[in-house]
């Protein structure tokens, strides 16, 4: 058989048969095709090894809108120096919820300012989305510190999730862009895959 006729049943049973096997082969070569030359390349051009992330928990809802939100939470941000006037300029200032898909971008440390949605990695193996209220400089490195928005989720201790003294290397990126919803087809497929014992996927 020639090569050109063993080009052409592949083409032809990835795009024209309709069969089971061929649903499959295709899932798995778009799979393949995200992973590993999509996703790395938006990591490139980002600058960051997590371009795409799925946001997993509600530390980050508003349950009100901006206004109602301040006023509930004035006098814990006043503390650490902010004002409303600042906060309204906040990036995602009305939060975002579980189930997103928020795209990052690599920033120099220098560059990530107070109120900045930053990812990094906290004390547990899963990255951490929450909002950067502090930034130290010590001997020429950066360390951060951040908190979640949403009260009823994020106690005032921070050193359980390791949201304290943030080394600059720890952080993954910020988030520069929301996409509503999308990410509920990440966690699904990871609960259905701890339901039936593949651990490790978060």
């Amino acid at each position: 058989m020639s090569f050109k006729r063993i080009i052409s049943k592949i083409w032809d049973f990835l795009w024209r048969e309709d069969s089971l096997a061929s649903w499959l082969v295709n899932l798995v070569l778009a799979f393949v095709i995200v992973k590993f030359v999509i996703y790395p390349l938006l990591g490139f051009f980002l600058a960051t090894s997590h371009p795409i992330v799925a946001v997993v928990s509600s530390s980050m809802e508003h349950q009100t809108n901006f206004d109602e939100w301040w006023r509930s939470q004035s006098d814990w941000y006043e503390n650490y120096g902010f004002s409303k006037t600042e906060a309204k300029k906040w990036p995602f200032k009305n939060g975002f919820n579980k189930g997103d898909i928020m795209i990052l971008r690599g920033k120099k440390p220098k560059n990530i300012m107070l109120g900045d949605v930053i990812v990094f990695r906290g004390n547990s193996n899963d990255p951490i989305i929450h909002r950067m209220i502090k930034k130290d400089i010590n001997e020429g490195r950066y360390f951060f510190q951040t908190k979640g928005d949403n009260p009823l989720t994020n106690p005032d201790s921070f050193e359980a999730l390791g949201e304290v003294d943030i080394p600059q290397e720890n952080v993954i990126g910020t988030a520069v862009f929301r996409i509503p919803y999308l990410g509920w087809v990440k966690i699904f497929f990871v609960d259905i895959l701890s339901k039936i014992g593949v651990k490790g996927l978060k």
